[in-house]
């Protein structure tokens, strides 16, 4: 679950390309980098941390050029340090290309080994560098489509690196004077469009717009490639698709919660989401309390729908990053402690309905029931507003494996008593789909085991 963001055609590039990878802070906090074009050169800085304490001011006089792209990187796969950070730029045969990515790879493993074989020795441990490579190897041009003359080095690279990539993508490539955006055949990872004045903007969501003013104009559909040039904008569409499967887990836990994303806000989503879970609940209680911040909107939902006051029994340190994010238990469990106060005043001797957005290993669940128990809550009766993840993420989500996974070990009602809560509800995986419009085009395989697209042995490791 990285963050990417593009511009294209704006005197102030790398300026916005800062402003609006900020804005996308929330997708990855590990390292972050800018790569702006001139359309005679590609200029790339990558860094380790925050977006507001890597960039240097130095730094942005270096970006020269009127088209940028921009990464701020939660590692799924390869190396979690610096040394895939992106973007990723790499001369190849017919130029130099840099390119950004949020998603997935699930044939990483043999695409690697099928370069290696080849003499072709890959640079990084991330999968983005494949997408490079792919280009590199071969052309391909589906049947019917017609190719501008202005693409015809470019497009069939495309086409093929679409061809042969299988899983989660949606990139921002810079290469000459070209920008170009694509979203992988089944839509799983967000994509949005904007402007401002003559410029365009890309961005993994649409919040991203609002720190620049920038007018949100729409989204790349999926299986989309958009190529925008001094000739103009074509669009073109790779044909081959099964389904769509966009992530059910961007609405409920990844997007900002003033994003609009997959034809949808998020918000309204979210809220909908708590709704629907308090209609499947019965529990009595005297407050509504969130997990900060993912689980506010939700537990205003429940809060409306059941007519239980909502108060703000959790306060959070809004300097501390998410915990969900970080890349190990032992920094996500500090991180608990660290970002999350117990609010007394509203929590003592009451029976308190504490609504998060989902839970995946349930370690940080587990700390903040201790933490509302050591503030004198007589009662914890724990509300979920998602199903049991049950299934890992093989399209861009840090669930490698089901040992992670609670619900996958335990029972409901053993989940409960490792918590430590006087009860414990999901919502239901049809309440869910009630929720989302058109949800056939979803991918929830995390709940159902529904996996769209898979190879037999995924790449899913964290070294």
């Amino acid at each position: 679950m990285c963050g990417i963001f593009g511009v294209y055609n704006s005197p102030y590039a790398s300026q916005y390309a800062y402003l609006g990878i900020y804005a996308l802070q929330h997708r990855g906090q590990e390292s972050v980098g800018i790569a702006s074009a001139d359309g005679e050169e590609i200029y790339a800085i990558r860094k380790p941390g925050l977006v507001l304490e890597s960039i240097k001011r130095e730094d942005m006089f270096y970006l020269k050029g009127t088209n940028a792209i921009a990464h701020v990187r939660y590692s799924t796969a390869g190396d979690p340090g610096g040394l895939n950070a992106q973007p990723i730029v790499r001369d190849l045969s017919f130029g130099k290309v840099a390119i950004v990515h949020n998603g997935n790879l699930v044939n990483y493993v043999q695409l690697r080994e099928r370069f290696e074989a080849k003499g072709i020795k890959p640079r990084y441990s991330s999968d983005t560098e494949m997408f490079l490579l792919l280009m590199d190897e071969g052309q391909y041009v589906p049947e019917g489509v017609d190719i501008h003359i202005h693409d015809r080095h470019i497009l069939p690279r495309i086409f093929y690196m679409m061809k042969e990539a299988k899983g989660a993508y949606s990139l921002l490539i810079l290469h000459e004077d070209k920008f170009i955006a694509v979203r992988d055949p089944y839509g799983f990872r967000p994509l949005t469009i904007g402007k401002k004045e003559g410029a365009l903007l890309f961005s993994s969501e649409s919040c991203a717009f609002d720190i620049l003013e920038g007018e949100f104009l729409g989204e790349i559909k999926p299986g989309e490639i958009l190529i925008a040039d001094r000739f103009g904008i074509r669009r073109y569409r790779f044909p081959h698709r099964e389904r769509i499967a966009m992530c059910i887990f961007e609405h409920i836990y990844f997007a900002r919660p003033d994003s609009f994303i997959f034809g949808e806000e998020v918000y309204g989503i979210r809220k909908e989401l708590g709704k629907q879970l308090a209609r499947e609940d019965d529990v009595e209680g005297e407050v509504v309390v969130p997990v900060p911040d993912s689980g506010v909107v939700p537990a205003l939902g429940y809060s409306e729908e059941r007519g239980i006051p909502f108060e703000m029994g959790l306060i959070r340190n809004h300097y501390v990053g998410r915990s969900f994010i970080e890349p190990t238990d032992d920094l996500r469990n500090i991180k608990v402690l660290m970002k999350l106060s117990p609010n007394r005043s509203v929590l003592k001797g009451k029976k308190i309905i504490v609504i998060d957005d989902s839970l995946v290993r349930g370690t940080t669940s587990r700390r903040i029931v201790n933490m509302l128990k050591r503030a004198g809550v007589k009662e914890v009766h724990l509300r979920i507003a998602s199903p049991p993840v049950i299934g890992p993420c093989y399209y861009g989500i840090d669930t490698p494996t089901r040992e992670e996974l609670i619900a996958n070990r335990m029972s409901v009602e053993d989940i409960g008593t490792f918590l430590g809560v006087d009860s414990i509800k999901y919502l239901s995986l049809e309440g869910l789909r009630k929720v989302i419009k058109d949800p056939e085009d979803y991918c929830d395989a995390c709940f159902s085991l529904n996996y769209p697209v898979l190879e037999k042995e995924t790449c899913m490791q964290r070294v």
